[in-house]
């Protein structure tokens, strides 16, 4: 995946580029960001500039890395970010 390309100079992600990201694999703003536990509405917000929680910046980074896929995120097996997200130092 071209993570690097979304990834500014601050080592924060570009607003532009995950909306452009997201655009070319032609999905929702719901299907994309639902993988990571976010709402259409937050996912939305991240893509013009709110700032991402680390715990979703952790799980987006990792997934355009390649590190972590769609079947690890699925919703048909107990869920790796509600997991991910329950760690004290972590949570949202």
């Amino acid at each position: 995946m071209e993570h690097f390309k979304l990834i500014d100079n601050n080592n924060e992600f570009s607003p532009e580029a995950l909306r452009e990201y997201r655009r070319k694999r032609q999905e929702s703003q719901c299907n994309f960001w639902s993988r990571f536990g976010v709402t259409q509405s937050r996912g939305s917000r991240f893509e013009t500039g709110a700032e991402i929680p680390p715990p979703v910046a952790i799980l987006l980074k990792l997934y355009l890395e390649g590190v972590i896929t769609d079947h690890d995120l699925s919703q048909d097996k107990p869920r790796f970010t509600d997991s991910f997200l329950q760690v004290g130092h972590l949570s949202m």
